[in-house]
């Protein structure tokens, strides 16, 4: 089992605690992890993106390949497609359909989503209205791991301990928040 990830986003968007959960579940499963970051002006909205590969046996790199990425998880939809080269020929894209408007020559958001729609596997959610439906904004990148959960190849039930793992420290309402917020992106991406 390879499992080789591309966390996508924009500083503050909560691409890094994505990681954290996922890489603590995959401890949990007894499965090898490399981890690599990049960080843009994360304070200023600059781009922000980690390569996680997980695998039953050991890793050399912690770098994704052109080409080798099985899955991208994107919470800003051009930030996904930044990443395209990267991504298998079946490889899936999980992103967030609405934009992070940081830049003054942003693209036309109805071109960002055509060129998504033309992948044959995609997930395209609205996860920050799933967030607030659930209870907080800020849960917006739990409900894109409870999207992206389908395709990581870690057991759901594990993913849910990673989350009581990494926010067990702030608290009940915190960590159940977020369990919601995983159970809505996972339903989400069931269902399309």
């Amino acid at each position: 089992m390879k499992t080789d990830i591309i966390l996508a986003g924009v500083g503050g968007q909560g691409i890094l605690s994505i990681a954290a959960v996922i890489g603590e579940a995959a401890l949990e499963d007894g499965l090898y992890m490399k981890q690599a970051e990049v960080h843009g002006m994360s304070q200023r909205g600059g781009d922000v993106q980690s390569n996680l590969r997980l695998s039953d046996k050991p890793i050399a790199s912690d770098l994704i390949a052109l080409g080798q990425a099985d899955l991208i998880i994107s919470l800003e939809p051009m930030e996904s497609l930044r990443y395209l080269p990267y991504l298998k020929e079946d490889g899936r894209i999980v992103t967030h359909s609405q934009p992070f408007d940081n830049i003054p020559n942003y693209p036309d958001m109805e071109k960002v989503l055509a060129e998504l729609d033309k992948l044959p596997y995609k997930v395209v959610i609205d996860v920050e209205t799933v967030a607030k439906e659930v209870g907080s904004a800020r849960a917006a990148n739990i409900v894109m791991l409870g999207a992206a959960a389908p395709f990581i190849n870690i057991e759901y039930a594990k993913l849910e301990d990673g989350i009581r793992r990494i926010f067990g420290r702030k608290g009940e309402e915190i960590v159940n928040m977020n369990l919601k917020a995983l159970k809505a992106g996972y339903d989400l991406a069931k269902g399309a």
